[in-house]
């Protein structure tokens, strides 16, 4: 007995000295070899200093999108959003995982009480003692066990175990936070398209109002006739021009009121919009001079890089499969043959403790190709997580470049508008004076209506570059 109880503590003794090994490795981040600034960084006319440090690049949406109307269904997004309340469940998911990796040291416990009668033969040696000693032909069995079951964590899977799950608890979190920024910016481009789509149809009534004065004038000179039909038409032409923007200009308003809708958790009806949207957003702006390194700050980055390090986690637990487990199974209980007797202690009692290892020898190469599997999937979230770092520092340099050729356009633009203003007035005096034509009046009319869609066009490019711009350099799903 003493010899038994000499190996039950040896094995014990060893199996703790064991359990500060680790045959997984440390994660380190590898050299991504980040530029120190952007292409063009510096050069775009929305690099403005705001408030910033190393610690963060989330930037307050709040902030950043002064518009009160457009903040209200931001906040009813935020909480209304489908798609934010299934991550919200995955995290809630991946939070019970990591609780319960966080109880692996921990050993089970098992209780087991039964009571069972068996009629033995009266051929048996067990039968006709039983038959002699007892008066039955039968024999009863009482039992109730407490068993504990404790693996010693020998190669640190428990810990390695524990950190995968939080991991990806974090790679969730910051999944989230991702999805929260991607539903900010969602709202805020499709609330400005709402609002250049209502210029669009401002610009197009303007435009009939002002085909219908060119036409009434010409129906004037051709009662006179001053001009010919082939006039007259190509005035109602022109009209009909105008007027076939505004139904296209009401429809696409409908769509996209019925997007943003759903978008904000609720069924299609129409948003309302701020009178001083435009400009409000044209005050919108961010810096271009934020370092490049600073962009494993972003969620989607920072997911990425989680998800290597739960990888290098699974590698180690694949790793340590193939080292043999120890483990301490003790049991103590009550058993007897006699039900009134069956918790008389200490005769009832009964005690056990065993030690066990195992060690796998032929698995049909499970074990390794696990092994190896689970290598080939950390080094392609490695490549993913390189990938994401390429594709972030790639987007703030092309809505950085967007920024600036959009505000360059837009400048034109304006020089442009200036310009066609002027011609259609010149062309409405030369034309009452007769020394110009009814045809180059329609043609300043339709120089001017061109140049107003395409620079509501140009403004609806600046308002989504710099919502990019906001994303790419992390966003802020906070207030």
């Amino acid at each position: 007995m003493r010899t038994f109880n000499r190996y039950i503590i040896t094995g014990l003794v060893l199996a703790l000295s064991l359990s500060a090994c680790r045959v997984g490795k440390e994660y380190s981040r590898a050299d991504l070899n980040v530029p120190e600034k952007y292409r063009q960084s510096g050069e775009s006319p929305v690099a403005q200093p705001i408030a910033l440090t190393a610690d963060s690049v989330k930037l307050s949406w709040r902030a950043f999108f002064r518009d009160t109307t457009l903040a209200a269904l931001i906040d009813k997004a935020l909480v209304h959003n489908n798609d934010i309340a299934v991550a919200m469940m995955n995290m809630q998911q991946l939070d019970l995982t990591y609780r319960q990796a966080k109880l692996g040291l921990l050993p089970t416990a098992d209780l087991s009480v039964g009571a069972n009668r068996t009629w033995l033969s009266t051929n048996s040696l067990n039968g006709s003692l039983s038959d002699q000693f007892l008066g039955t032909s039968y024999m009863d069995d009482y039992s109730a066990t407490i068993r504990l079951s404790w693996e010693a964590d020998i190669w640190g899977k428990t810990r390695m175990q524990r950190e995968g799950a939080l991991a990806s608890y974090f790679a969730q979190k910051e999944n989230l936070s991702a999805l929260r920024t991607r539903i900010v910016v969602q709202v805020a481009r499709a609330y400005y398209n709402l609002v250049t789509l209502d210029e669009q149809l401002k610009i197009a009534r303007r435009n009939v109002e002002l085909g219908d004065s060119t036409l009434n004038m010409i129906r004037l000179q051709y009662a006179s006739a001053q001009v010919n039909s082939l006039a007259l038409e190509q005035a109602v032409a022109q009209k009909k021009t105008a007027e076939l923007l505004i139904p296209a200009a009401l429809q696409d308003i409908a769509v996209q009121e019925n997007a943003l809708s759903i978008l904000c958790g609720s069924y299609p009806d129409s948003v309302q919009r701020s009178g001083a949207a435009l400009a409000l957003a044209s005050g919108m702006t961010l810096p271009g001079d934020v370092p490049a390194r600073l962009l494993s700050r972003r969620p989607d980055v920072k997911a990425a890089e989680y998800a290597v390090i739960a990888a290098n986690s699974q590698t180690g637990l694949a790793k340590a499969a193939m080292y043999p487990a120890i483990s301490l199974t003790p049991s103590i209980g009550a058993n007897s043959f006699k039900f009134n007797t069956w918790f008389d202690l200490p005769g009832s009692m009964v005690k056990a403790v065993a030690v066990n290892i195992a060690q796998p020898l032929f698995q049909k190469k499970q074990l390794k190709t696990a092994h190896e599997i689970a290598q080939i999937e950390q080094q392609k979230a490695a490549v993913q997580f390189r990938q994401s770092v390429l594709t972030a520092v790639g987007e703030v340099s092309d809505a950085l470049a967007k920024s600036e050729h959009v505000a360059t356009r837009l400048r034109l633009v304006g020089e442009k508008k200036e310009s066609l203003t002027k011609a259609n007035q010149d062309a409405l005096v030369l034309y009452r004076s007769g020394m110009a034509t009814y045809l180059e009046v329609i043609t300043a009319q339709n120089n001017a209506l061109q140049n107003d869609l395409e620079a509501i066009n140009i403004r609806r490019e600046q308002f989504n570059a710099v919502t990019d711009l906001y994303r790419a350099l992390g966003g802020g799903d906070e207030q």
